[in-house]
């Protein structure tokens, strides 16, 4: 990856996260932590690797993308707005009764929205029967998903994970949001998923563990997954949960609550910042 390509990277990453304060705020409710912490990826993937098209959006051989941590739909409606499958002008009617952007992924009325999400766990399962359909249908499109490390206490999870591994499906790429914190606490004193790597090597996948927030090892962990033949991929993200806003980096407080229009500007104007910085 080349010096432009980081830096148009950051800008978006850092759009995306002004498009998810915005949406919480406009709401007065939702889920920013968690949000936060995946803008990177889901910035490099949708503009670098998934296969889609906001003028095609239903295109059957596109890649598919599942949320599977459904609550942090900011997060993806924020990258669907900026890569042009919804307009920006929605995000503010985030959860409002006349707007699609409910709380939680709908497949069914949000453009570019491949999986109706919420129920944690359901996710996985969602994506692994996506990638067996594409092997007997012999087509060649991508499966990617993202789970929540607090997600991984669901049983589904495992036997997603088993089934994954024993259909051989190496189209099917899953990020794990490493960011230690969930609704409770942290996820060691809630329940301790962890070693999550040797758990899924266990289960026969082909495993990375990565800083989620560094671009040049999420291209060279894509590139990897990519190559890999035969078994399923999870690459372990280690994140922080609100990442870019100072004040909701690591507080778990912040896992399901909104800002007041302080805390809005404040946040606003870190990550406005973080982008002029990139331009000196």
């Amino acid at each position: 990856m080349n010096s432009s390509q980081r830096k148009s990277l950051k800008k978006l990453a850092a759009n995306v996260r002004m498009d998810i304060l915005t949406e919480v705020y406009s709401a007065n409710s939702g889920h920013p932590g968690g949000s936060l912490s995946i803008a990177d990826v889901l910035s490099y993937l949708y503009k670098y690797v998934l296969n889609v098209d906001p003028k095609n959006p239903d295109d059957p051989d596109r890649d598919r993308f599942v949320l599977s941590k459904g609550h942090t739909a900011p997060a993806l409606y924020a990258i669907l707005a900026e890569r042009g499958f919804i307009p920006k002008d929605e995000l503010k009617k985030f959860r409002s009764i006349d707007s699609y952007l409910q709380g939680h992924p709908d497949m069914k009325h949000t453009p570019g929205c491949d999986m109706t999400s919420g129920s944690l766990g359901l996710g996985l399962s969602a994506a692994a029967g996506m990638a067996l359909g594409a092997k007997h249908q012999g087509k060649s499109f991508k499966v990617y998903a993202v789970c929540g490390d607090g997600e991984l206490a669901e049983g589904q999870i495992w036997e997603a994970a088993m089934f994954s591994a024993h259909y051989k499906l190496d189209n099917l790429c899953v990020f794990i949001d490493w960011n230690g914190l969930q609704i409770d606490g942290r996820i060691v004193d809630v329940m301790n998923s962890t070693p999550i790597d040797e758990k899924f090597a266990a289960f026969g996948w082909h495993v990375q563990v990565i800083d989620g927030h560094d671009f040049d090892q999420i291209e060279r962990a894509v590139n990897e997954a990519s190559h890999i033949v035969g078994v399923p991929s999870v690459i372990i993200m280690k994140t922080t949960k609100g990442k870019g806003v100072s004040y909701m980096e690591n507080q778990v407080s912040w896992h399901g609550a909104a800002p007041n229009e302080e805390q809005y500007n404040q946040g606003m104007a870190e990550l406005k910042a973080a982008v002029a910085a990139l331009d000196k």
